[in-house]
């Protein structure tokens, strides 16, 4: 059975369940962990949400809305981001896990996308944790990327579809090598990935609230699979 190490976070239930779901185990990394023994023996790394990365990690000053995350998570899950492709393990990043992702393989991001992004959609629904499935806005997948390939039975011959939205960031600069699958209707990227990589993708929405309904299951689902090829 795959081991999928998952980012701490405050809402780390739903991220937990969603590996679960696809029938792998999950060691939950804590950043005051070492990160080469975080990493140890690891299948697979999902990097979950939270507060904003520090701008200073892309070499900008910081946005008055900027939301520090905990301390020692940009730290500790950049650091993660850098080993884990060193070692080729699987990564799925959600949310500010794209961001770190992003960040982590030198692009920059957006740090304030309702004041940064002209006619920018609403990205940030601010509703109760039972209502966290609601969706948001549609999203336009790229074909004949990873994304698409995971989503095909979501898609049914379509190029888009309904995701809900928590992040008032998102990937500006896409770092090098990495390309963007999946856009919103106003420009904002919504996912990216690493087409030479086995499995190295990050997606802005939280597929991991729809554990319960599995709209998203094929994300996590890949994550797993792409495991076990490298075992």
């Amino acid at each position: 059975m795959a081991l999928i190490g998952v980012t701490n976070c405050r809402k780390l239930e739903d991220y937990r369940q969603s590996v679960l779901h696809v029938r792998a185990e999950v060691r939950v990394l804590d950043p005051s962990t070492d990160i080469a023994g975080a990493l140890e023996g690891l299948d697979g790394l999902l990097l979950t949400g939270g507060g904003d990365v520090s701008p200073s990690k892309y070499g900008e000053a910081p946005h008055p809305s900027v939301e520090p995350a905990e301390p020692g998570r940009d730290d500790f899950e950049l650091g993660l981001v850098v080993l884990a492709r060193t070692r080729g393990v699987p990564i799925l990043a959600i949310c500010r896990g794209a961001q770190v992702l992003n960040v982590a393989c030198g692009g920059t991001l957006v740090q304030d996308i309702p004041s940064q992004v002209p006619g920018a959609l609403a990205h940030k629904l601010e509703v109760p944790p039972h209502q966290a499935f609601e969706l948001a806005h549609e999203i336009w997948i790229d074909k004949d990327t990873l994304l698409s390939r995971l989503l095909r039975a979501r898609l049914s011959d379509a190029d888009s579809c309904d995701v809900n939205s928590r992040h008032h960031q998102a990937v500006r600069q896409i770092a090098p090598g990495f390309i963007a699958s999946a856009t919103a209707p106003d420009g904002v990227i919504e996912a990216i990935e690493d087409p030479a990589a086995a499995f190295c993708l990050g997606v802005q929405w939280h597929p991991e609230n729809f554990f319960r309904t599995g709209e998203f299951r094929s994300l996590f689902e890949g994550l797993v699979e792409a495991t076990t090829k490298r075992i």
